[in-house]
C-alpha cells in the first residue's frame, strides 16, 4: 500500500484497480499518516506555509433542484428561505475587504429569482469597487452563454461540484431531470471559457464505495481543475438521506491527501463540513494537504438558514469577523493566513488584475 502512495507521488495517476486497493485500505492509520506526510511535503513545495482565505457569501437558499442529500432542496418545507439583495451582498464585500479578504465566493441555490443581468450588474459593481479582488461564483448549472456573459463581466472562478463521477451513483442521489453528463459538460464549458474551475464530491455519500471514489479521482485527473472541494457527507433534515450514516473523517482526510499527491498544484479547501464534524477538522484538513479555508461573510441572521446539512458551524471561528481566531489556529499548526487573491498556479491572472 505504501508503494502505491509513492507511485502516486511520482506518477500522478493510478490504475482503477490500484485505486480500489488503496482506497479500501484507508482504515490503516499508518497508511493515512504516511499519505498525509507526503501530501504536506508536496503542498508546502508549491505553496509554502501560506493558507488562502475566501470570504463566503451565501446569498440565497432557494433552489429549483431536489437533490436527495441537500437541505435546501425545493421539497424541504422545513427550510427557512431567504434571499439577499444586491445591497446586502455589497455590504458583505465591504466588510470582507476591510477584514483583508481578496476573494469573494458568491454561493446560492439555483434560484430563478435572480436574472442573468442581475448577476452581471453585481459582478461589475464588485469589480468596480474592488478591482484587485477575485470573484468566485457557485450557483449551479447554467448555459454556456450565461457562463460566458458572467466571465466577461468580471467573474474569475466557478465552483461546481460534480458530486460523483459514477453515472449510476449520480442517479441514486438526484431526481431524474438532473443529468450527470450535463454536469460534466458544464465543467468543461467553464474551463474552455477561461474560468478557474472547481469540482468536487462528498465523501461517504450513500451508495459510495471505493469504486466510485476511484472514478472520482480519474475524472479529476482528466478534467485538471484548478480547485477541488471535498468534504464528508453530513445528513440533512428534510431530505431522503436524513437518516443515513455520516461520512468518515478519516476517509475524508485520506482523500484530501490523495488529491494533493495526484493534483499537486490544485487549490484544496479544508471545508466547513470538516469543521462541523470535528472541532479541529479544518486544521486536520490543512495537515492532510489542503491550503484554503473559507470563513463565512454572510449576514449573521441568515447563516444558519443556509443549511445544506445539519449542525453546520455558523458562528464563532467560522465567522469571518473572527479572522484573528482563524489566524491563531493556523499558526498553531505552523501555517499562516495570507492576504492574497490566491490564484491557481495552473493559470495566469487576468492582465488588469492587481495582485498584492
Amino acid at each position: 500500500m505504501f508503494g502505491l502512495i509513492d507511485k502516486l507521488e511520482k506518477e500522478e495517476c493510478l490504475e482503477r484497480e490500484e485505486w480500489i486497493t488503496l482506497l479500501s485500505a484507508y482504515g490503516d492509520e499508518k497508511l493515512r499518516d504516511y499519505a498525509a506526510q507526503k501530501a504536506r511535503t508536496v503542498a508546502q513545495g508549491v505553496f509554502g506555509t501560506d493558507i488562502y482565505v475566501r470570504g463566503l457569501i451565501e446569498f440565497s437558499n432557494y433552489c429549483k433542484n431536489d437533490c436527495y442529500y441537500c437541505g435546501i432542496r425545493r421539497s424541504n418545507l422545513g427550510a427557512d428561505r431567504y434571499r439577499l439583495s444586491m445591497e446586502d451582498i455589497l455590504a458583505c464585500c465591504e466588510e470582507g475587504w476591510v477584514l483583508g479578504f481578496r476573494t469573494f465566493v458568491l454561493q446560492g441555490g439555483e434560484d430563478g429569482f435572480y436574472r442573468d443581468e442581475w448577476y452581471e450588474e453585481l459582478i461589475r459593481e464588485i469589480k468596480r469597487k474592488y478591482p484587485a479582488c477575485a470573484i468566485t461564483l457557485s450557483v449551479g448549472e447554467r448555459t454556456t452563454e450565461t457562463y460566458r456573459r458572467w466571465y466577461e463581466a468580471g467573474a474569475d472562478r466557478y465552483l461546481l461540484r460534480h458530486e460523483t463521477a459514477d453515472d449510476a451513483h449520480y442517479r441514486t442521489m438526484h431526481p431524474e431531470e438532473m443529468s450527470p453528463v450535463h454536469r460534466k459538460e458544464c465543467l468543461y464549458a467553464l474551463k474552455e471559457i477561461g474560468y478557474q474551475v472547481g469540482c468536487g464530491f462528498m465523501v461517504g455519500s450513500p451508495g459510495q464505495g471505493s469504486e466510485q471514489l476511484a472514478q472520482d479521482m480519474e475524472f479529476i485527473h482528466e478534467l485538471k481543475p484548478h480547485m477541488v472541494g471535498i468534504g464528508p457527507f453530513v445528513p440533512a433534515a428534510g431530505t431522503p438521506f436524513a437518516k443515513e450514516t455520516q461520512g468518515s473523517l478519516e476517509l475524508t482526510l485520506f482523500m484530501l491527501s490523495l488529491l494533493r499527491l495526484q493534483e499537486k498544484r490544485v487549490l484544496l479547501p479544508a471545508t466547513t463540513a470538516l469543521g462541523t464534524i470535528h472541532p479541529l477538522g479544518r486544521e486536520m484538513g490543512i495537515q492532510a494537504g489542503a491550503n484554503v479555508v473559507m470563513p463565512n461573510l454572510s449576514p449573521v441572521p441568515v447563516r444558519k438558514k443556509y443549511a445544506l446539512y445539519d449542525h453546520k458551524i455558523c458562528t464563532g471561528e467560522e465567522a469571518a469577523e473572527c479572522r484573528g481566531c482563524l489566524n491563531r489556529r493556523m499558526e498553531s499548526i505552523g501555517y499562516r493566513i495570507v492576504t492574497d487573491r490566491g490564484d491557481s498556479p495552473y493559470c495566469c491572472e487576468r492582465p488588469e488584475t492587481e495582485i498584492f
